[in-house]
């Protein structure tokens, strides 16, 4: 049995969500610096931008709501993905860097798609 969810903190999808920010910022830690304020910039605004709305629609205090938040980080989420191939096509990361972090968004993305079906299935408290 797991353990109660007290806060959005316990949320598996936040805690992978936090991951891939941490992820994010390793990664584009290596692109040059002229991207500073170019695609470091974007990537880490998305990147934080997921479970920023996973928290938020957490605690909004409705299930209506919560969804909301969760449909939108999905936005992010395809952003982070597509900046992610444009780094690769830019030589800025390596394949197989490209491919750990869009393994982690794919993941996030089916965790997302999950928890939406179930607050929209259940029955309203």
């Amino acid at each position: 049995m797991s353990a109660p969810i007290k806060s959005y903190r316990d949320l598996l999808v936040w805690q992978k969500g936090i991951d891939l920010v941490v992820e994010s910022y390793r990664a584009t830690s290596q692109f040059p610096k002229s991207e500073s304020y170019g695609l470091i910039s974007q990537v880490r605004r998305a990147a934080t931008s997921i479970p920023a709305n996973i928290a938020e629609g957490y605690g909004r205090g409705s299930r209506r709501d919560y969804t909301q938040f969760l449909f939108i980080a999905q936005g992010p989420l395809k952003e982070l993905e597509t900046h992610f191939i444009v780094a690769e096509k830019l030589s800025y990361l390596t394949a197989a860097q490209k491919m750990r972090v869009l393994s982690q968004t794919d993941e996030l993305g089916r965790m997302l798609a999950s928890l939406i079906r179930k607050l929209k299935q259940s029955p309203t408290p």
